[in-house]
């Protein structure tokens, strides 16, 4: 059943980032701009950002077949509406309905393995998570090239439907429900809560950066934001009090938890950071082709992937601190070797720091993931999962803004100074490696508070 949900979350997240290498395709079959094919990469975000803080409900309300039938349902129908579509706005309307399968299918899959995998084994299972995760998104862009060579984007699309189908059908017929549902009503208040202020907060983060918008449209995405999002959170603490709640914070009051997601949150700025800086620094400063600079990043994201598992038998011998520790301090040393990048610098140089970067994250999402649910009581499994995937979200949306934004500013004033592009380029890229690796020292603190936990089978009190 878990090798069933593995594949299964392996083929709706590899579909996540396989688009963006056939945007240029799309924009010329029809005939939109840049600004308007970047929503097919922006709406997944968003509809992800808003559906699974809703999943730790839903999880608690339908059994466990009916949730991956629902999951694998919506993304077998919005790929096929993608590429079936003769219009802009249906191919848009497609992904909107792929990503709501996606954001169900993790949650899904980490709270089902909390439920059926022994303490003393979940590490090793755990780290069958970290390979979906990294494994997938690495792979996605080169599946998409190689599709491209043969057909045009459709065929992106086209290759997924028989394989999510396949893959609906089996978990129809072996998926068994390992859950106790519970008839916790919706707050209908909750939802648009929700959507404004996790939709409106990674809209905003999608924005900056983009000389184009305006920047009132930035302060007021912002602005609705934050003010929907402290709204949400109020609400959900007055509905705990009843176990109402669309996304039950209490998980946040067992100390490794909220230790655990403080971290995860830092490893996932940076690593979103960097992935979308290095591709920008290496193709506008160093001159690299798009698939050089592809290829690159391809061997740490199968890196990362491949050490999920021995990670996680290592976490079930000797605990997280061990390879926590040592993993937080190779990360703060590549941003430094990262911020000493030359126009002479060496292909291999950029490609060993991120293999190194991307090994170190491999010693550290797994052990994070498996402490953060284990440390909660059987009962926030669900609402734990679903904190964990909103975190992410929102995290590698703000690492990718905040990575462009200063990158792309401290550019820009070098190069009023007279400096030219490529010296401009790589000074603005050299202060934002520097500035992440110095919030990066926050994580190297975090992590030596963090423990293994006994799972506790009491809820906490609501205050």
């Amino acid at each position: 059943m878990i090798t069933i949900l593995l594949i299964a979350a392996f083929v709706v997240i590899l579909n996540e980032t396989a688009l963006n290498v056939a945007l240029t395709s799309v924009m010329s079959d029809l005939h939109v701009d840049e600004r308007s094919v970047q929503w097919l990469t922006t709406s997944f975000m968003l509809t992800m950002a808003v559906v699974i803080p809703i999943t730790g409900w839903l999880l608690e309300r339908i059994p466990t077949r009916a949730a991956f039938i629902l999951a694998m349902s919506l993304f077998t129908t919005g790929t096929l509406v993608c590429g079936l579509a003769g219009t802009f706005p249906l191919v848009l309307a497609g992904r909107i309905v792929q990503a709501s399968g996606t954001a169900i299918m993790m949650p899904l899959l980490m709270t089902t393995i909390m439920q059926l995998v022994p303490p003393a084994h979940r590490g090793a299972v755990m780290g069958n998570i970290s390979l979906v995760i990294s494994v997938a998104p690495a792979l996605g862009p080169t599946m998409a090239g190689l599709v491209l060579q043969f057909t045009s984007w459709r065929g992106v699309f086209g290759v997924m439907v028989p394989i999510g189908l396949a893959m609906l059908i089996i978990g129809a017929l072996r998926i068994t429900n390992v859950n106790e549902t519970v008839r916790v009503p919706l707050d209908v208040l909750s939802i648009p809560l929700t959507v404004l202020g996790f939709g409106g907060l990674v809209y905003g983060l999608s924005l900056i950066g983009d000389s184009s918008v305006p920047a009132a449209e930035v302060a007021v995405a912002f602005a609705v934001g934050v003010l929907a999002l402290i709204a949400f959170l109020w609400r959900q603490v007055i509905l705990a009090r009843d176990d109402r709640a669309l996304l039950d914070l209490r998980a946040f009051q067992h100390g490794s938890f909220s230790i655990s997601v403080i971290v995860m949150s830092l490893a996932m700025m940076a690593l979103f950071g960097t992935v979308i800086m290095l591709p920008l620094l290496l193709q506008q400063a160093l001159h690299l082709p798009a698939l050089s600079v592809g290829l690159m990043l391809l061997p740490g994201g199968v890196l990362m992937g491949l050490l999920g598992p021995i990670v996680g038998r290592l976490f079930d011998r000797v605990g997280a601190r061990p390879l926590m520790l040592p993993a937080s301090i190779v990360v703060a040393g590549v941003f430094w070797l990262l911020s000493t990048i030359q126009p002479d610098t060496p292909w291999w140089f950029v490609l060993a720091c991120h293999m190194a970067m991307s090994a170190s994250f491999a010693f550290m999402f797994t052990p994070l993931f498996t402490i953060a649910l284990g440390s909660l009581p059987r009962q926030l499994y669900t609402h734990g999962s679903a904190i964990v995937g909103t975190v992410q979200q929102l995290a590698g949306a703000f690492g990718t803004a905040v990575f462009v934004t200063v990158f792309a500013a401290q550019s820009d004033a070098h190069k009023a100074t007279g400096a030219g592009v490529e010296e401009s380029l790589l000074y603005g890229s050299h202060l934002a490696f520097l500035g992440a690796g110095a919030v990066w020292l926050l994580a190297i603190v975090a992590t030596g508070f963090l423990r293994t936990p006994e799972p506790s089978d009491e809820m906490p009190s609501v205050h």
